[in-house]
This record gives C-alpha cells, structure tokens and sequence, in this order.
C-alpha cells in the first residue's frame, strides 16, 4: 500500500506502516504483516482476560473468554487498519462473519492452548505459554478465512 494513501493518519500509524512495507519486502504480504501486528495485540487482550478471570472461574473458561475478547478486538483492528481499504458492510454483520470465520482457527487456537494447559503443569501455572501456541496455531488459518470470507 503506497505510503501516500492515507497521508492524514496521525504519525504512529505511519511509522507502523512502513514497518510493515520494510517486514514486506521478506515476501509476506502487507496484509498478512498487518495482520500478524493486529494478532500481537489480540494475545495481550487474549492473555490479560486469561490472567483476569482464571482466580475466579475455570482455566478452560477463561480461555474461551480471551479468545472471545481478542477476536473482537481482532476484528475492529483489522477493520480499520489491516483491510481499510475494503469496502466494509454493516459492522455488526462483519463481526459475526469474522467470529464464524475465526471459530476454524480457534480449534486450532484453543486445542493446543487447552493441549498445553492439561499436559504441562508449566503451562497451567503459566498459561502465557498455551495462549502463544495458540495464537501460533490459529494465525494462517484466522488470515486466509478473515481476507477470503470477511474482508472482502
């Protein structure tokens, strides 16, 4: 995406841009680093719900809950920021889509997190790890569904 685009965002955004037009030139595509930069920020979302609620429900539950909290963050990122170029429907019926497209990934996602947390005691204790595996996991799969079904 040429850098003069959107030349009134503010100056941050900029810069993050031509971060990603630099990470680019290692052949990804722009999209996909911004999508990966976008999923950086979901595993903080993703873990801070985690550390949140796991003193007051299950491990299992607050990991479906950050997943849930990090998608939307997710979608609302990539909306604005990875794929502003698309021509967008109503948001509501965007989120949906994106939550449904996503739920491929959250297998992916939450089986190794869920994996993780049940066969490593390390990984209960820190459930940081399961949650990096996780977002490992479900990153292709969350891109390709997200630019071929949502973004579109």
């Amino acid at each position: 995406m040429p850098a003069d685009l959107y030349p009134d965002d503010p100056w941050p955004v900029r810069a993050l841009d031509a971060l990603v037009r630099l990470i680019a030139r290692l052949g990804l595509p722009e999209s996909f680093v911004r999508f990966g930069f976008v999923g950086v920020q979901g595993f903080c979302w993703d873990t801070g719900t985690v550390y949140a609620l796991r003193a007051h429900i299950s491990l299992y539950v607050a990991g479906a809950c950050g997943f849930f909290v990090a998608a939307t963050a997710n979608w609302a990122l990539n909306r604005v920021w990875t794929f502003r170029h698309i021509d967008h429907g109503p948001p509501h019926v965007q989120w949906v889509k994106f939550l449904f497209a996503n739920a491929v990934g959250f297998i992916a996602n939450r089986g190794a997190f869920f994996t993780l947390i049940t066969l490593s005691a390390l990984a209960y204790r820190q459930p940081v790890l399961g949650i990096l595996a996780g977002t490992g996991a479900g990153l292709v799969f969350n891109y390709v569904l997200s630019k071929k079904f949502v973004f579109r």
